[in-house]
Formats: structure tokens, C-alpha cells, sequence
């Protein structure tokens, strides 16, 4: 009997509650909308945990929390400078709900929500909404600098600030796709090795090379969880370093 391998299943949205229509769209509660409310529980949950008992000699839970929101804290300092400590809370936020989403889809048989490129499309413009709004109410029009790079000749400024304006539009592309790519390559990939398995030893003779992808499928797994933690990490350095362009326009 064949077994049919469909990757692209995984990816489906499936409604739990239907809300009903607006014109022909479906207005539903899905499973990738389950498991952000998940995501944000189980934060919830480790953060009240590690701080509930906060002493001068930190328990693991405290040591735990302590080290991910110094390590992000330390991120954010490096790469948007001085004054960036008010965002490290926005940054250590979305970090931890990314990691938090990328490890839930390691889990087999769940939904990788940052695998849809409109969840991470919306972090990103979080992100870029936010160096805008700040950077407006913080240098006024000072922040158009932005887009004038010091020691531009003026009859080059132009092309310039069309060149800086472009890059600036795509940050919020650029920033979400790279998630979204990831993650769903990933997954196709560990889906399809996976899937050989069972192929393979219902082709008979076949069965006898069924070790091979499933070690492949062990390392496309081990593998796949270390690109969970490193896209969180990245999505965090590059939110850092976009938000030094709110605090510091022009620099």
C-alpha cells in the first residue's frame, strides 16, 4: 500500500470556533490563534513562577528567568546603544513568544504558527511602527534624518533618500520573511524525511534502507531546534538594531 506524503498538511489553518461570515471571509477562532494564547501562558506562568520568591540567591527558575532577560538586556545595549534599556521589555516580549511559538511546533503532531507569514508580518510591523511612532515623538522631524546619511553631497541626497526609504519599507519584509522561511522549510524538510520512513518499509524490500531516513530525520530534527532558538535570537538582534534607529536618527 502506498503512503502518501503531503507536507504542505501541517500548514493548514483549521477553525475551532466559527464567529461567523463577513461577506465571504470566515471570521474563526483557529489553532494557530490556541496556540499564541498557549504561547502566552506558559510565559505567564514561568515568569510569575521565577519571580514569585525573588531572593539575593536566585533558585533555578529565578536564575533561569534572570540569565534569558540579561542575555536579551545585554543584546539590546550592544546593538541600539545608549537609552535602549526602555525597549528591552518589548524586545525580551517578543523573543520569548517567538522561541516559545518555534518550540511548540518541535513538538510532533502541533502547529508551527510562525510557519504563516501574516503572524510574523505583524511582529515585524510591531517592530518598525515602533521606531516610527518613537522616533517622530522623540526627535520631532529631527528623525527624517534618518533617511540623509551625514556627509551625503547635495546633489547625490536624492537618489539617496529614495535608496534609504526603499531599504527602510523592506526592513519589516525582510524581517518577517526570514522567519517564515525558515521555519516552513524546516518542517517541509523534517516532514518529508520523516514520511520516507513509513514508505520505505511498506515497499517491501525497500524497508531495508528505512535506517537512512530516519537518522536524517534525527538530525533535520536536532537541527531544526537549534534554528527555533536562533531565529528568536535574530528577530531580536535585528529588532535591536532597528530600534537604535529611533533612539539615534541620523547616527
Amino acid at each position: 500500500m502506498a503512503v502518501k506524503l503531503d507536507p504542505i498538511h501541517q500548514f493548514e489553518l483549521n477553525p475551532l470556533v466559527s464567529f461567523g461570515h463577513i461577506g465571504h471571509q470566515q471570521i474563526a477562532f483557529t489553532q494557530s490563534a490556541l496556540y499564541m494564547f498557549a504561547a502566552v501562558g506558559v510565559i505567564a506562568l514561568i515568569t510569575i513562577a521565577a519571580t514569585s520568591r525573588r531572593s539575593l540567591v536566585p533558585g533555578r527558575m529565578q536564575s533561569l528567568a534572570e540569565t534569558f532577560y540579561e542575555f536579551i538586556a545585554s543584546t539590546v545595549h550592544q546593538s541600539a546603544g545608549h537609552g535602549s534599556e526602555r525597549f528591552v521589555p518589548l524586545v525580551f516580549s517578543l523573543f520569548m513568544f517567538i522561541l516559545v511559538l518555534n518550540l511548540f511546533g518541535m513538538i510532533p503532531y502541533t502547529f508551527t504558527v510562525t510557519s504563516h507569514i501574516i503572524v510574523t508580518f505583524m511582529l515585524a510591523l510591531i517592530v518598525i511602527l515602533t521606531v516610527v511612532i518613537y522616533g517622530f515623538m522623540a526627535h520631532g522631524t529631527h528623525f527624517l534624518n534618518l533617511f540623509v546619511p551625514p556627509g551625503v553631497p547635495g546633489w547625490l541626497k536624492p537618489l539617496i533618500v529614495v535608496i534609504e526609504v526603499v531599504s527602510f519599507i523592506s526592513r519589516p519584509i525582510s524581517l518577517s520573511v526570514r522567519l517564515f522561511a525558515n521555519m516552513l522549510a524546516g518542517h517541509i524538510a523534517l516532514k518529508i524525511f520523516a514520511g520516507f520512513v513509513p514508505a520505505l518499509l511498506a515497499a517491501g524490500a525497500w524497508g531495508i534502507l528505512s535506517p537512512l531516513p530516519l537518522a536524517l530525520s534525527v538530525a533535520v530534527t536536532a537541527l531544526e531546534m537549534l534554528v527555533a532558538v536562533l531565529q528568536a535570537y535574530v528577530f531580536a538582534t535585528l529588532t535591536s538594531i532597528y530600534l537604535s534607529d529611533a533612539l539615534h536618527p541620523g547616527h
